[in-house]
């Protein structure tokens, strides 16, 4: 990740995405960006690791989980999905079983799965 986003600018990305989506608009771009990649630290401090690749294109990636490390090419352990998909299970709103049931993720590899570490902010 390039900089450190804090707390409350993370919660202000969060709460802004919020308000756009219960009033059914589109959030503006940089506003979910940054909440993406606030959630995407927020994961990266609670499971520090190596092992996963957790994608959230085109906002975000970050290696997490302890384990392997991986160096070279496509990890061995991918969790992609967007970036609306990516809130909604880091937050609570939506079960990691209830996106995956529902193809709104993909996942390879025997630990990709992300159930145990979210949500990230209930």
């Amino acid at each position: 990740m390039a900089r450190k986003i804090d707390t409350a600018e993370g919660r202000t990305a969060l709460d802004a995405v919020a308000t756009a989506q219960s009033a059914g608009e589109k959030p503006a771009r940089l506003t979910m960006a940054t909440a993406v990649r606030y959630l995407l630290q927020l994961l990266d401090e609670k499971a520090p690791g190596n092992s996963v690749e957790v994608r959230v294109p085109p906002f975000g990636a970050v290696q997490v989980v302890q384990g392997p490390r991986h160096t070279r090419g496509t990890p061995p352990n991918v969790i992609e999905m967007d970036a609306a998909t990516w809130i909604s299970i880091a937050t609570g709103a939506k079960s990691w079983a209830e996106v995956v049931a529902a193809g709104r993720v993909q996942a390879s590899g025997t630990r990709a799965d992300l159930a145990d570490l979210l949500p990230l902010r209930p």
